[in-house]
């Protein structure tokens, strides 16, 4: 008869737990490092979600995206009007005048291809670096509450199992961030 896995840990837990007086003379050392290591929890998805920097910066990103969407259809809509011109002139152009304006009108669509993809980059790269911002501060603060209380360690609440609702400090990072850094100018992707 084999024994079950949990059998087989369950023997191995009894077998490596110190009883007795080896558990009662645990060395100094090992004492100080269990007392110094406070812990908390922070869920940065939180903080994220429902701090006004983020929410700042998230209506900012929102409406120079909305911008660009309209600058784009508005060059749609001009390449499709010209597009639909370059047919018309198919019929009545000679063959060499209506190739050079195919590949003029090509140019100009990869061009304006081109200047989407720039402006998108733009609008990443300057979401990336208000980012950046508003998580030095939160790091900032973290670390302030870290030394406040004298933590030793602060885990991500989505990285845990079972926590219990005093160990979490997202409340009180939210709150102090909302503090330091109520807004964030994001800059103009244009510029």
């Amino acid at each position: 008869m084999k024994p079950s896995a949990i059998s087989i840990l369950c023997a191995l837990v009894i077998v490596a737990s110190p009883t007795g007086p080896a558990a009662a003379q645990q060395p100094e050392a090992d004492k100080d490092v269990i007392t110094l290591l406070n812990m908390a929890v922070i869920d940065t998805e939180v903080i994220r979600r429902n701090s006004r920097a983020f929410k700042d910066l998230r209506a900012q990103i929102a409406k120079y995206r909305k911008a660009i969407r309209a600058d784009i259809q508005k060059e749609e809509e001009v390449l499709r009007g010209a597009n639909e011109e370059l047919a018309r002139k198919r019929a009545i152009l000679a063959p060499e005048t209506f190739a050079e304006e195919r590949r003029q009108f090509e140019e100009r669509l990869v061009q304006v291809q081109r200047t989407v993809q720039k402006r998108k980059k733009d609008l990443e790269r300057v979401a990336a670096e208000a980012v950046k911002k508003v998580e030095a501060v939160l790091n900032k603060i973290i670390t302030d509450v870290a030394n406040e209380q004298s933590l030793g360690l602060i885990l991500r609440k989505n990285q845990t199992v079972l926590v219990a609702n005093e160990l979490d400090i997202t409340p009180h990072v939210l709150k102090r961030l909302d503090t330091a850094l109520p807004s964030l100018k994001v800059s103009d992707p244009g510029t």
